[in-house]
């Protein structure tokens, strides 16, 4: 009740800024399934469930809930209402818990919104996924429907809480992606990085992003934006610039620096889980 009284009083304040949306007939109205988006800026959180008329519980970094005093509460009571669960993003154990609450979400029969490249892009790029969204989708047995955010980038760029009003965001879902040949594999790195790559050429197809074949976090780490200029991304509704092409698998590159289409056979989880040995993929990171 609380998440539909906070939609009640969001929507006619964020229909303000003229959103639109498109394709939401994929979204299942009843039943489990993920929703795997990009993520281009704060005001996803916003926009994306908000032309569903579903419950969407999105996977969170524990930050917005572990602030202190009135602010600290107002943020937890705000990003509940908006349907979010906290997760650890430190990895290991904490990547198994991530996973574990992603799947008692779906074994309740709701929708599980979940960011695949595991943070914000840094520039506007769509950056490689991690595999987490696959191992959710393969044990739980669920579809993934790809959305992709536009504009939002614009809308509000990295660093600035004043929105853009010349930018009218907007989300794109697409048809419902069934990986039921995999089923039984999820514990497979090789599949498991096959199913995360064809979500994010599905998401990049929608979004027109120029795909980098490298995770955002390293990007972010690595690159300081005292030295270099943020990139602009793909103009709002425009799809014409998809950044290359993938094969049905989204197999490609695995050298984790070509740009162009999602490859490669190694990475970590969407919610940086580690292999069910116990032992952390090469190239974990955590998720946001």
């Amino acid at each position: 009740m609380f998440y539909w009284g906070v939609k009640a009083i969001l929507v006619p304040l964020l229909r303000l800024f003229r959103p639109w949306a498109e394709g939401t007939d994929f979204v299942p109205r009843s039943g489990p399934a993920i929703i795997a988006s990009n993520h281009l800026s704060f005001s996803d959180h916003f926009f994306a469930p908000l032309p569903l008329p579903r419950k969407v519980v999105f996977l969170a970094k524990s930050e917005y809930f572990t602030g202190r005093g009135l602010k600290g509460l107002f943020s937890r009571a705000f990003f509940r209402g908006l349907g979010q669960i906290p997760v650890d993003r430190s990895g290991g154990k904490a990547g198994e818990r991530a996973l574990a609450t992603g799947l008692r979400v779906l074994a309740g029969g709701n929708l599980l919104g979940i960011y695949p490249e595991g943070t914000r892009t840094p520039d506007g790029r769509l950056f490689r996924g991690k595999t987490g969204v696959a191992r959710l989708a393969l044990e739980a047995r669920v579809p993934v429907i790809p959305c992709a955010m536009i504009g939002g980038f614009e809308f509000q760029p990295p660093g600035e809480i004043r929105p853009r009003l010349a930018i009218r965001p907007g989300v794109r879902y697409g048809p419902p992606l069934d990986f039921s040949r995999y089923y039984g594999l999820e514990t497979d790195r090789i599949v498991l990085r096959a199913v995360t790559d064809e979500i994010i050429y599905e998401i990049m197809k929608l979004s027109g992003q120029e795909y980098v074949d490298e995770y955002a976090q390293r990007h972010k780490s690595r690159k300081s934006p005292r030295h270099e200029e943020p990139k602009a991304a793909v103009r709002a509704g425009d799809g014409s610039e998809s950044g290359g092409q993938a094969d049905s698998a989204g197999a490609g590159s695995a050298d984790g620096g070509a740009a162009g289409k999602p490859g490669g056979a190694n990475g970590a989880g969407g919610v940086s889980v580690p292999a069910r040995d116990g032992t952390t993929p090469r190239g974990a990171a955590s998720a946001d």
